[in-house]
């Protein structure tokens, strides 16, 4: 046997060419799986929250809530809910795969197989599209049912919620990683992915709240995210569309490339 065929049978040579397909269709595959098989836990338990948003908003108000920029306030809340709901599906996904994975000693089924940085990164991010993805489907069409309001700009309304997936999922990664046991996931989850959300004009719009906390607003991409929506929605906006479109873009870069290197190096994930 000569030299050639020799090194080319070394372990580490990847054999694939530049993308191993198979590999990342059978990562892709497993996360879905995963969520899919509690779907209950996974899908339909967030739409059920979503649903009692909308009902107790619905029951406390009623009639006597005033318009807010100009829009009836369930039509003005719909998109936050499915936004917030997406949000918090797409974080979830990646990053309780990863936890789980570390915590139960099975990650290295993820980082044995010859998969890149780029390929795990895609996987990973597929589960996410995928699940919340199908969230922002059933409660936005839900959302139309219950307004009976139609939706001004679809591109928009799909782009933002595309980078909302990206953004979370890739800040679910980076949780992932940083975390050691499922209660340090949690307070990531609980003091700053939630809160957030929370406070990025999901039920309300933050022209209305006072300074500095107007202007605070407008530092947290969430909000970018949630109004870019709710644009595409109902056609009306607390920031510019373009600025939102922009910001958001430049944020979901800047955390895919850093959960892309953090994938590479096998920081905090590689003994």
């Amino acid at each position: 046997m000569d030299r050639a065929k020799i090194s080319s049978q070394q372990m580490g040579v990847r054999r694939f060419g530049r993308v191993n397909w198979l590999g990342l269709r059978t990562l892709a595959r497993r996360e879905v799986m995963r969520f899919m098989a509690v779907w209950q836990q996974t899908i339909f338990a967030p739409l059920m929250t979503a649903g009692l948003f909308v009902l107790v908003f619905a029951l406390a108000l009623g009639e006597g809530r005033g318009e807010v920029m100009g829009l009836p306030y369930l039509v003005f809340l719909g998109p936050g809910i499915m936004m917030m709901t997406v949000i918090q599906n797409a974080f979830a996904n990646t990053s309780s795969s990863i936890t789980s994975a570390k915590v139960q000693g099975n990650i290295v089924d993820t980082l044995m197989p010859p998969l890149s940085a780029g390929e795990m990164l895609a996987g990973y991010m597929t589960g996410s599209v995928v699940r919340a993805g199908l969230v922002a489907l059933v409660i936005g069409t839900g959302m139309l049912a219950v307004t009976g309001a139609g939706v001004a700009h679809p591109a928009w309304a799909v782009c933002f919620v595309l980078l909302a997936i990206l953004m979370l999922g890739g800040l679910g990664i980076l949780a992932g990683i940083l975390a050691e046991k499922f209660d340090q996931m949690s307070a990531i989850n609980n003091f700053i992915i939630m809160p957030l959300s929370f406070l990025s004009g999901t039920f309300y719009s933050v022209q209305s709240l006072p300074q500095p906390f107007r202007s605070l607003s407008h530092w947290n991409p969430i909000f970018y995210l949630i109004d870019g929506a709710r644009y595409g929605v109902t056609g009306v906006s607390d920031a510019p569309v373009w600025r939102g479109l922009a910001v958001s873009l430049a944020v979901v870069l800047a955390v895919l490339y850093l959960a892309w290197r953090w994938l590479k190096s096998g920081y905090r994930m590689k003994a």
